[in-house]
């Protein structure tokens, strides 16, 4: 019987232990962290994703700033809001909403944040120590999805696993902590020639390639984890809803454990974003960062080996 993988609940332990963390940081040094969200116009869906955060943030104990501004904004404004966060001692963690109008620099706005302060684990410098095995801020969706395979699976070491994208925010993170935790990694995207037959070797896979329900049921190994962290809107005898890159029916006939589109991946996005603006705030003052924080989130009979952050 396939299992559904319950990324809310995940989540929701997750914040948990964070805001246990949060308080314990406050009481014991005076010290409260802070996210600073900067979103630049009015796309409605990323005002509700804001919101959540900020949200979330609170009731973690998290102090949250939030920037709005115009979508007509200068990149040279945009910078000068950025290099003031970068100085702010009460910003501890700084994400800007993404993606950005096709009049900014992604790339620029990236490189302006501190790579201390970079809890969405996109600056350069973030990214090449996560491929080398230094350490490094982590991005969310990737850590998110890693802590939901090692709740199911425990130790990863040895299996053969499959990333379906190639993108700098998803796919190339993903593909780099599967390989630190020994995985047998291979990366595929729309192009690959045999997709079919590429995803049916794995006995993990992850699918983030943005095609909503790509993965079918028959393009799957027996027994094997799905990740799905494909949200695609689509239109269906005019209503709107959320859709995968899985084909939830037919996969879920198959795998082994799956996780649901809305109600997997997504909540994790946001429970990582808060445990790296802890950790950001621990490092930024010298203080131990509780390495065990993702492992005690975790039901008491799974416990992974290591944790995602090492």
């Amino acid at each position: 019987m396939t299992r559904i993988i319950d990324g809310k609940q995940q989540a929701n332990r997750l914040r948990e232990v964070i805001g246990q963390e949060t308080l314990g940081l406050q009481e014991r040094h005076g010290i409260r962290p802070g996210l600073a969200v900067v979103m630049v116009g009015n796309d409605p869906a990323s005002q509700v994703y804001v919101r959540n955060k900020a949200r979330q943030a609170g009731e973690a104990g998290i102090a949250s700033f939030e920037h709005r501004l115009e979508a007509n904004v200068s990149q040279q404004a945009l910078l000068a809001l950025i290099a003031t966060l970068n100085a702010d001692p009460a910003v501890h963690g700084i994400l800007v909403q993404l993606p950005l109008p096709a009049s900014l620099s992604e790339a620029a706005v990236i490189q302006a944040i501190a790579p201390d302060k970079d809890v969405d684990g996109f600056h350069p410098i973030n990214i090449g120590n996560l491929a080398t095995g230094a350490r490094a801020m982590v991005p969310c969706t990737p850590l998110g999805c890693l802590m939901l395979l090692r709740q199911q699976l425990g130790e990863l070491a040895g299996k053969r696993a499959l990333v379906l994208g190639r993108s700098n925010i998803v796919g190339k993170p993903m593909a780099n902590l599967l390989l630190r935790d020994s995985c047998t990694v291979t990366v595929a995207h729309s192009r690959t020639h045999g997709l079919a037959e590429e995803c049916r070797r794995a006995d993990i896979l992850v699918a983030a390639v943005g095609r909503p329900g790509l993965v079918t049921g028959d393009w799957i190994k027996p027994g094997a984890t799905i990740i799905d962290v494909g949200i695609n809107r689509i239109e269906e005898q005019g209503r709107s809803r959320l859709a995968g890159d899985v084909d939830f029916t037919s996969a879920s006939q198959v795998a082994g454990a799956i996780t649901p589109v809305p109600g997997g991946v997504g909540p994790m996005t946001i429970a990582c974003l808060l445990l790296n603006t802890l950790q950001a705030t621990c490092h930024q003052h010298r203080l131990p960062f509780a390495e065990d924080i993702p492992q005690r989130a975790l039901p008491t009979h799974r416990k992974p080996t290591r944790s995602v952050t090492s």
